[in-house]
């Protein structure tokens, strides 16, 4: 037996979700990106939801869904699945509309999502490894305590919230021509494409997932929802291993292309954000930014990347920029192999001063049985200025007689 298609979201929703959300979400800035639009040779705006409340598009759906509920079910309380995005996104809304709130997190949620979300209110409970797993979790709660369950992307309501972001896009930017929205389970391309090519049909939409936690491009070439064995990637808030139901049906009906990036385009897209764009993203809300850098999405400007989220730990951010500057070739890791005599570090050290390159570490060894007698070697790790940069340093020491190699070192 087949099953019936689902009832898509309509613009009329999507309005009248904004019409609910009025007053309680903020209505985000579009800002230029000039670093990405000289590569395109058009405009690019990003769309700010990491300046929205709770830090994430999530409170718009949230707030639509919770709203609609009934006293009765406001008071036997809401639950929710997340990996700290939705989790704000309900908690915020919840408290807002006097309904207690319960979450499931994955183990090893990053800290102050979790700390934001029991800061909103919410109870706070682990479990798994990924969001899948945290959302059996919240549905099995849901039918034990008869708490009404806030999905986190397959519900229309939530979709409709979600839409909202693709109305203020065409508001702000009606000659839009290419939109880049990043996928986890597909709730805000859902309702941004809907949104969008009801008011402009000729406007792209683009998805984008990161390529270890993939599950559109395989559910798109199946034909239906097909789940993942594992997901794999920095981005943890669009790390879902299944599209849902309704989500996959309105991705395969209204967006054009789903794309996937990897984690280090997504390193170097979050240090150019960082660095030129002066905007602090968390690694999934700037996975439409890092497919346009790669060169993955066919984008015709003016294109508009949405910017997701921008709930960070500062120590993934530590991790993220020093990832993205090595991608970047601001960082060089390479070992010297030369004669031990009294100096020979001094001199080395010194030729790489000569050219400017800045010593972060360096390990001196001679006791290794793979080293010649006589011979030493030196591990360094060098701040360059690029990867032009890198090359002179190590043209100039190759020159001076000294065997560079990369990799790690004999001893390691």
């Amino acid at each position: 037996m087949t099953t019936p298609a689902p009832d898509l979201v309509t613009l009329a929703d999507i309005e009248a979700a904004r019409d609910l959300i009025a007053g309680v979400v903020r209505t985000t800035p579009l800002e230029p990106c000039r670093p990405v639009a000289a590569t395109l040779g058009g405009p690019v705006w990003l769309k700010c939801e990491h300046l929205q409340r709770a830090g994430s598009f999530k409170i718009r759906g949230a707030y639509v869904r919770i709203s609609r509920l009934s006293a009765e079910e406001r008071a036997r309380g809401v639950v929710a699945a997340s990996a700290g995005n939705h989790a704000q996104g309900v908690a915020l809304a919840a408290g807002l509309l006097g309904a207690p709130t319960t979450v499931f997190m994955p183990v090893g949620a990053p800290l102050p999502k979790i700390a934001a979300t029991k800061g909103y209110g919410a109870a706070v409970r682990f479990t798994g490894a990924t969001v899948d797993d945290a959302l059996v979790a919240a549905q099995a709660y849901a039918e034990d305590t008869g708490a009404v369950l806030i999905h986190p992307f397959d519900h229309p309501d939530v979709i409709a919230g979600q839409g909202t972001v693709g109305l203020e896009i065409v508001g702000a930017v009606p000659d839009v021509k290419t939109i880049v929205v990043g996928i986890g389970g597909g709730g805000i391309i859902s309702g941004v494409a809907v949104a969008a090519k009801a008011l402009k049909p000729d406007v792209r939409v683009i998805g984008v997932q990161a390529a270890g936690a993939a599950a559109y491009p395989r559910s798109l070439r199946a034909g239906r929802p097909t789940r993942l064995e594992s997901c794999r990637t920095i981005a943890d808030g669009i790390a879902v291993g299944c599209p849902g139901d309704l989500t996959f049906a309105h991705v395969s009906k209204f967006v054009d292309e789903v794309v996937t990036v990897t984690d280090e385009d997504i390193s170097r897209a979050l240090l150019l954000l960082l660095e030129r764009c002066k905007q602090v993203v968390e690694p999934a809300g700037g996975v439409g930014v890092a497919a346009l850098l790669a060169g993955v999405a066919r984008a015709e400007p003016p294109v508009v990347a949405v910017v997701s989220g921008g709930n960070i730990d500062p120590l993934l951010m530590l991790r993220l920029i020093e990832h993205g500057l090595a991608a970047a070739g601001r960082y060089l890791s390479f070992t010297v192999r030369c004669g031990d005599r009294p100096g020979q570090l001094a001199r080395v050290l010194h030729e790489v001063a000569e050219q400017g390159g800045n010593v972060l570490d360096v390990t001196h060894s001679r006791h290794d049985p793979r080293l010649r007698l006589g011979e030493v070697e030196i591990a360094m790790s060098v701040e360059t200025r690029g990867a032009e940069h890198s090359d002179r340093l190590v043209g100039a020491l190759r020159d001076a007689g000294y065997t560079v190699t990369f990799g790690p070192p004999a001893g390691a």
